[in-house]
């Protein structure tokens, strides 16, 4: 039986979804995962508590469907910011999520220093704590290691569907597709790529970033495990 799967990798829970060609038929798995209030403001996930969400919930689709999917698809929580080790494949920190605001005093500095136009102007955005760029800044400068790490390609940053696909894949994948990209405000949306000059006034290595490809591109191969 031919059929797809789509991850839904929302912000409090995961559902796996079998999608079946001219069919109507529905075989899903939700389960929620921990949200994590540190401080007044911050929210944070567990990375790896959302890596087996997805596992749990795959399983249990292929299981009931029967057989394998001809392809796997993902839809997630955007902007949600997370940094792992490329050897050890662990997160050096919990993923910072979207709303979370610890970061707004760096925004605040980049609307004061007058950057504003220069931001909006490349990635369409407005200087915001809420995008990913402040928050891989603020993980590089607050975790112990941490940017030494980056600066010697030991490290990678992806929004959550770049640590699904790096999990799917064993770890053989680092890519991120351009509708997450272009909303970590560190992406060139005329030039279709990471940006060097925000790269540069965040003080970001580019050798963290992932590949980006179009959203429809085959990314890569599930690991047999």
């Amino acid at each position: 039986m031919t059929y797809v799967v789509a991850i839904d990798a929302g912000t409090t829970g995961i559902r796996s979804r079998a999608i079946f060609p001219g069919s109507a038929r529905n075989v899903s798995a939700y389960t929620e995962f921990t949200q994590h209030f540190p401080q007044p403001g911050w929210v944070e996930h567990d990375a790896n508590e959302i890596w087996a969400a997805v596992v749990w919930t795959l399983s249990r689709v292929i299981t009931e469907v029967g057989s394998n999917p001809a392809a796997i698809g993902i839809t997630n929580q955007r902007e949600t910011t997370l940094v792992w080790n490329r050897r050890t494949g662990q997160p050096v920190y919990r993923a910072i999520v979207w709303q979370d605001r610890r970061t707004e005093p760096v925004c605040k500095r980049l609307r004061e220093a007058g950057m504003s136009a220069l931001v909006q102007e490349k990635t369409g955005l407005v200087i915001d704590a809420y995008f990913s760029a402040s928050k891989l800044q603020w993980v590089l400068d607050h975790v112990a290691g941490a940017r030494a790490l980056a600066e010697r390609g030991a490290l990678a940053f992806g929004t959550i569907d770049s640590w699904l696909l790096w999990q799917l894949t064993g770890g053989e994948v680092h890519a991120t597709d351009v509708s997450n990209a272009s909303r970590t405000m560190l992406f060139d949306l005329h030039r279709n790529r990471w940006d060097p000059e925000l790269l540069d006034l965040l003080d970001i290595p580019d050798s963290i970033l992932p590949e980006v490809l179009p959203s429809c591109a085959e990314f890569g191969h599930t690991h047999p495990d």
